[in-house]
This record gives structure tokens, sequence and C-alpha cells, in this order.
């Protein structure tokens, strides 16, 4: 009887991680959704991104096989992206990762926010999630690596010649006198390796970051900033974006437009958006009123109006933020006027299967509509 037990006990198990093995291999939306990362969540949300980005630098996550449509093939800032699904910035901050996340299916990276100088960000615990919301407050507070150590892993991809789509977004760093000569640093020191600059004043975690959407202190940040990049000394200069707050109300976001307007201050596009200081009322989790940024589901609507209005009054390229979760989220966002869309949060939750699903639905939705392509269906 301890023999038969015994065995059956070893072929329960041997099925089971061939199981487990196989759903992991072939990105198993339900597998990864109500077992691997509710195992994941186990761990310290802060732990489990460290975890996330352990693994996706040494690529231990299997690539998925799903092969892009053409339909999802866009072009803008003068780039090919091979499909519109990017991960936001905030989840691979220096840069460790770019290669993983590639693996999983992603059309671009967007890491950052670099600052000049390392700095650890803010006092630890600082993420937090609202598993019941769907949603994810954190306020990390900017902690990077510094320039130079994020400077020598993207030339190092590029070195190896591994093509992928990298956007650089910078920040400034905490205790700095000089919040412009910040971002200028980091349009000089990535402006030849980046595929994409990304002016980042909208973070809620470092003290009167967000006052630099003030009109004013805007106009002298963008031309400053517009300058450096126009003097890179190199023939293909990057594009220059900025990501905005979802919290401006609509007249500040009228000055902006206007602001953009002027030759000295536009951008070749906008971001939008960064997470959000509100509180809706209908947040039902534990964590609901901890200082930071709110992303995720609660996120989404707000995100997507403050998208259909910055494209109108703007008529600048978008990508579009805050909630997305699936491919209608994502068509959602497309329609009101972005051409790309990132991705993190739900990523936290339904794991890297995510990635193919967006783009599945995404196919699936635009060949209903009679679109041939994600640039017939933007602002539509």
């Amino acid at each position: 009887m301890s023999r038969k037990l015994k065995s059956l006990i070893k072929v329960t198990l041997g099925g089971y991680v061939t199981y487990a093995a196989i759903s992991i291999y072939k990105g198993e939306e339900s597998f990864y959704k109500n077992l691997i990362m509710p195992i994941v969540h186990l761990l310290d949300p802060e732990q489990a991104h460290n975890a996330a980005i352990f693994l996706s630098k040494y690529r231990l996550v299997p690539k998925l096989s799903y092969s892009d449509p053409k339909s999802l093939k866009v072009k803008v800032f003068g780039i090919e992206f091979p499909n519109p699904v990017g991960v936001a910035a905030g989840f691979d901050k220096n840069a460790k990762a770019v290669l993983g996340l590639k693996d999983m299916g992603f059309g671009f990276v967007e890491i950052g926010s670099v600052t000049p100088n390392p700095q650890t960000g803010n006092e630890k615990p600082r993420v937090f999630r609202l598993s019941e919301d769907a949603a994810v407050i954190n306020r990390y507070g900017f902690n990077s690596d510094g320039h130079e150590e994020v400077l020598k892993r993207i030339v190092k991809i590029r070195n190896e010649n591994k093509y992928v789509i990298i956007g650089v977004n910078l920040g400034k760093n905490k205790t700095s006198e000089d919040a412009v000569g910040d971002y200028v640093q980091g349009i000089n020191k990535f402006g030849t390796c980046a595929d994409y600059l990304v002016i980042n004043i909208s973070s809620p975690n470092t003290p009167g970051l967000r006052n630099m959407q003030n009109k004013e202190i805007l106009k002298q940040l963008l031309t400053a900033s517009l300058e450096a990049r126009n003097n890179l000394k190199i023939e293909n200069k990057p594009p220059l974006l900025l990501k905005l707050a979802p919290d401006l109300n609509y007249e500040e976001m009228k000055d902006i437009a206007e602001l953009l307007k002027n030759k000295s201050c536009r951008v070749d596009g906008l971001v939008i958006s960064n997470t959000t200081i509100d509180r809706p009322p209908h947040l039902i989790s534990n964590n609901k009123e901890e200082t930071g940024g709110l992303s995720g589901k609660p996120l989404k609507e707000k995100s997507t109006q403050m998208i259909y209005e910055m494209r109108r009054l703007t008529d600048l390229p978008i990508i579009g933020v805050g909630g997305i979760s699936n491919g209608t989220d994502a068509y959602e966002k497309i329609k009101a006027g972005a051409t790309l869309i990132q991705i993190y949060t739900s990523m936290i939750y339904e794991g890297p299967p995510i990635v193919t699903k967006i783009k599945r639905e995404l196919d699936c939705l635009l060949t209903k509509d009679g679109f041939n392509n994600i640039a017939d269906a933007v602002g539509k």
C-alpha cells in the first residue's frame, strides 16, 4: 500500500508538472490568471515586481509563438512598430528586462523613469495591490540606477544587434535644483540610442514635479528640451514626447494644447496618461487610501476621455495608457485617438499572456469593423 501510494503521488506530481510546463510554454491565459498569478501575489508587491524583472532579464519566460498580423503593424514617429502594444514606463525602470519583454510579444518597451544620478526613491512599502478593484497604488518616487548604468545596458542591446524598439522615459532627481537641466541631460545622454524619448512631468510621487505642467514652466522646459534634441549630432533625431497627468482639468489641457502649437514647444507626441491621485468612490480594496498614483481599471475611463480631448486639441500622435486589460479597452483608446497603447497593471493580475490576448482581440475587432489596419481606426 505504501509503494502504491508513493507511485500515485509520483504520477500525480509528474502529470501536474507536465501540465504546468505545457501551460506556461503555450502561455495559457486561464492558467496564469487563476493559478500562477495568485501564487505570485503571495509575495510582497515589490518583491513580485523584482521577481518579474529577474525572470525577464534572464529570458526565463518562454517566448510566445503568436505571430503579429499585418493589421497590427503601424508606423508613427517615423518608426515601424510590429504591433501597437507596449509596456509602460515604471515596469522596467533600469533597462534590465528589455529582451524578455520583447519575447512576451510587446511591440515596444518604454524604460524608466531614469534620473541623472542614482536614487533609491521613497521609503518602503511603496506599492500596494487593490485586487478587488484590479488596480495598484504606487509611490516609488523615481527609484533609478541613474543615466550611466541604464545607458550601458541599452548600448549593450544595440551592440548585440537585437532589434527592439526602446523608448526612454526621463525624470528629474528629487533634490535637483535644476529640473530643466535634468531633462536636457537625459536628452543628451540617451538621444543617440533611444528610438524615442519621453519627458515625464506627471508622476505624483516626486514633490513639485506636476507643477511643471504649468504653462510658463512647461514653456521653458519644452523650449530647452527641443533645442537639446535638435542639436544632437546625429542624422535621425529621436521623437520627443510629453507624458501628462490625468488629473488636469479641461482649461489646463487647453493651455497646454495652445503652448504645443508654438514651434519652439511642439513635441512629436503625447503619452496619456500617468497615474491618478484621484480616488473614485467605488473603490473597495483595503489599500484605497494609500498615498501615491492609482493605476489599473479605475483609471480607464479617465485616461480615455483625456486622449479624446487632447487628440482634438492638438492632433498629435498619442500613446494611450491606463486601465487596458483586453482588446476592447485597447480599441476604445485607439478610437479615441491613440495610435499606440501601453499596459502595466493588468500584467500584474494576468501575467504575460495578456499581451497576446490584447493583440488577438484587437485584430478581431478591427476586422469586424472593416478596418484593414490600426491606423484606419485611430480617432474614429
